[in-house]
C-alpha cells in the first residue's frame, strides 16, 4: 500500500520510512524541510490545505507521526497551529482522499504522565493535559476521533512514551537527553523557559566543567520515567497500521518499565567520566509507570530495547565521539 508518513525528517518519521520500505510499502513524506533522501515527499505545513491534498492524493493510510513540540512561551501558536489546524486540515484531506486508515502519534502528556492519578496510568486515565503541549495532542484526538465516529476511515491513536534513539543517551546537544542528563544544557533550557528559579539552582550545583544532573523532586525522590526507543516505537506504529485488531482503538505505546534515574545516572558517568550533581527541584517532579498492556495483548507488541541495552550501544557512540 502507499503510506503517507508526516514528519518524515524526523527521528520517528525516518525510522518509520525505513521500515515500511523494508516491509514492501510505498512511502511517502510530508514535513517542513526536504529529508536530503530519495523519498517521494511533499514539504509543507500541515496547515497547508493544497500542501495536504498533495500529500494525501493516491494513499491508502496515513501516519501522522509529525508535530511542533515546545514548552517555550513564544512558540505556543505556532504550535496550536501545526499540531491542531494542521491535524484538522490533514484529517479534512484524507478523509476527500478516500484514505483507509489514520495513525495518530497522541503524547502521553494527556493524562498526563508526570501528574498521574492513580498508577500504572493506563488509557482508562483521566485526560488532564497541563501542559500546551499536550492540550494540543489532546485537542488532536477528538479530532481524530471525530473522523472515526462519522466514518470517514479507521482510525488509531497512539498515545506515544518518550522517545529517544540510543545514541542520543549521551549527547550533550541532543533537544531531549542534552537537557535531561547533563547539567548545562539543561540550565539553558530553563534559561529559556523562563525559569529563572529552576536555572538558578541548577547553577548553584554547577561544578566548573561539564556534568551530569540527577535531577530529583522537593522531597529529594529521583525522577523516573518510561524512555522508549525509537524502533521500539516504528514496531508499534507498523502494528497500528497493518492489524485489524486496531482499528477504531487507542493504545499506550512505550517500554515496559520505567526508566529509575537514580539507577541510570551513575551507569552513565561510569561511561563519560563525568561527575553527577544532584539537585532537588521545586514541586512534584516526574515519577510514573504507564501501563502497555493493552497494545500487547491485542496487537502483540513486544518492546526489545531495554534502557540497559540502549546504554550499551550509547556507550560505543560515546566512545566512537571521544576517539575523534
Amino acid at each position: 500500500m502507499l503510506v503517507l508518513v508526516t514528519g518524515s525528517s524526523g527521528r520517528v518519521g525516518r525510522a518509520a520510512v525505513a521500515a515500511l520500505r523494508a516491509a514492501g510499502h510505498e512511502v511517502r513524506g510530508f514535513d517542513l524541510r526536504a529529508s536530503g533522501t530519495d523519498l517521494d515527499e511533499v514539504v509543507g505545513s500541515f496547515d497547508d490545505a493544497e500542501a495536504c491534498a498533495r500529500a494525501v492524493a493516491g494513499t491508502d493510510a496515513v501516519l501522522h507521526l509529525g508535530a511542533f513540540m515546545s514548552w517555550v512561551p513564544a512558540e505556543r501558536t505556532a504550535m496550536f497551529r501545526a499540531n491542531v489546524e494542521g491535524t484538522r486540515v490533514l484529517l479534512d484531506a484524507a478523509a476527500q482522499a478516500g484514505v483507509r486508515r489514520f495513525v495518530f502519534a497522541s503524547s502521553g502528556e494527556v493524562y498526563p504522565e508526570n501528574a498521574p492519578l492513580v498508577l500504572p496510568v493506563t488509557e482508562e486515565h483521566p485526560l488532564r493535559a497541563n501542559s500546551p503541549y499536550g492540550l494540543t495532542k489532546l485537542l488532536g484526538e477528538h479530532l481524530v476521533s471525530f473522523h472515526q465516529r462519522i466514518g470517514s476511515f479507521e482510525t488509531v491513536i497512539l498515545r506515544f512514551s518518550h522517545t529517544q534513539d540510543a545514541s542520543e543517551l549521551l549527547d550533550p546537544d541532543s533537544f531531549f537527553s542534552g537537557p535531561r542528563f547533563f547539567l548545562r544544557p539543561r540550565i539553558r533550557q530553563q534559561e529559556r523557559m523562563g525559569n529563572t528559579a529552576v536555572a538558578e539552582l541548577l547553577r548553584a550545583a554547577d561544578p566548573g566543567r561539564p556534568a551530569h544532573v540527577l535531577a530529583r523532586n522537593a522531597a529529594g525522590k529521583p525522577f523516573r520515567m518510561h524512555i522508549t526507543d525509537t524502533r521500539d516505537m516504528v514496531k508499534g506504529v507498523l502494528l497500528a497500521l497493518e492489524s485489524d485488531g486496531a482499528a477504531g482503538g487507542i493504545f499506550n505505546l512505550g517500554a515496559s518499565d520505567p526508566v529509575d534515574f537514580e539507577r541510570l545516572l551513575p551507569a552513565m558517568s561510569e561511561i563519560t567520566g563525568l561527575p553527577v550533581v544532584t539537585v532537588d527541584l521545586p514541586g512534584a517532579g516526574v515519577d510514573y509507570q504507564t501501563s502497555n498492556a493493552r497494545i500487547r495483548e491485542t496487537l502483540g507488541f513486544e518492546p526489545e530495547w531495554t534502557i540497559d541495552r540502549m546504554l550499551q550501544e550509547a556507550a560505543r557512540t560515546w566512545r566512537t565521539r571521544a576517539q575523534a
